[in-house]
């Protein structure tokens, strides 16, 4: 099993996305110290749902603050980013890392960034993403790139620097879940689907590959006390974060419930002693067949964060790795 950490530089009340960004880092580095085999970091923009409007920046520092612990993009929004400015980017973490950087890639959604960064609803479209990840594939295994697409067009051009960064895609739909089989790319699952909806999504992939699933962890003493923390902390920073999300017509969508989404995420993740969160993954491996587990820990909020992974490195990874 292969098991990293999942940060959104989350922007809990009172906290300033600054300081946010600077504990996410302090965060990604504790990871490393605690044991754990990646981290990777969210992409959002203009709310505090996360605070990172940058993945690939984010992870490059983190890159040069840490030694041996694999980085990368949980995701990289291809609809708000020109494919080969992403691919080179990618690219040279992957030669300046030695090998440490993931490529995360996702579709976005039909927020504003659209309207911000000039892609429009078209940036969106199924015709797009298939092309930015044709680019994303061509420049990860060529010595020249050329493309001749609806929305990409360029003549041939060097690969350089030439790095092969691994990739994966995030899936929330059978439409993208095609795309990345298409692609021969693994799959990103979210920490909102449970088991038996990512069990789905991996039987309809069709093909063995190294897909990722993001779940919520939270160690405490007993469940009951890890679900009354989530329960008091999570709805605070979700309430106003999933109202950021705007249209790109303006209007605000509907939005979860922010108590009840905190009551689905702690019913269906491992959330408790670390014999259970240990067992709770383990039955989500024997459920999805996923080897690789991205756990997001800022939940319990600020005051709760690091002491979450110090707890998760020392008692649930010992039994991961036992198993």
């Amino acid at each position: 099993m292969r098991i990293g950490v999942f940060l959104l530089a989350a922007g809990f009340p009172g906290i300033s996305p600054e300081q946010t960004l600077r504990t996410a880092l302090d965060y990604g580095i504790a990871a490393e110290d605690a044991g754990f085999d990646d981290v990777f970091m969210a992409e959002h923009h203009f709310m505090p749902y996360g605070t990172c409007p940058s993945a690939l920046t984010f992870a490059a520092l983190l890159a040069g603050r840490t030694r041996s612990i694999g980085i990368g993009t949980a995701v990289t929004v291809l609809s708000t980013a020109h494919p080969v400015a992403v691919a080179e980017q990618a690219a040279m973490l992957d030669v300046l890392t030695g090998g440490r950087f993931t490529l995360g890639v996702g579709r976005g959604g039909p927020w504003v960034d659209l309207e911000v960064f000039g892609a429009g609803m078209e940036g969106l479209s199924r015709r797009s993403f298939a092309e930015a990840l044709d680019v994303l594939c061509a420049w990860s295994s060529q010595s020249t790139v050329s493309y001749d697409g609806e929305f990409h067009r360029f003549r041939e051009v060097s690969v350089v620097p030439r790095g092969r960064p691994q990739m994966l895609v995030a899936c929330t739909s059978p439409e993208t879940v095609g795309m990345a089989a298409e692609h021969r790319l693994p799959m990103l699952l979210g920490m909102h689907a449970d088991d038996a909806e990512k069990a789905a999504m991996v039987r309809a992939y069709g093909a063995a590959a190294p897909h990722a699933s993001a779940v919520v962890a939270q160690v405490t003493e007993s469940r009951e006390t890890g679900v009354r923390l989530l329960r008091q902390t999570m709805p605070p920073w979700l309430r106003p974060g999933l109202a950021g999300y705007i249209r790109f017509d303006g209007t605000t969508p509907p939005t979860r419930d922010a108590d009840d989404y905190a009551e689905h995420l702690t019913t269906i993740h491992p959330v408790g002693p670390a014999s259970y969160c240990a067992e709770r993954i383990l039955e989500a491996r024997r459920a999805t067949g996923i080897e690789h587990f991205l756990l997001f820990v800022e939940g319990g909020g600020p005051e709760h964060t690091l002491s979450n992974i110090r707890a998760l490195g020392k008692s649930v990874l010992p039994l991961l790795r036992e198993a």
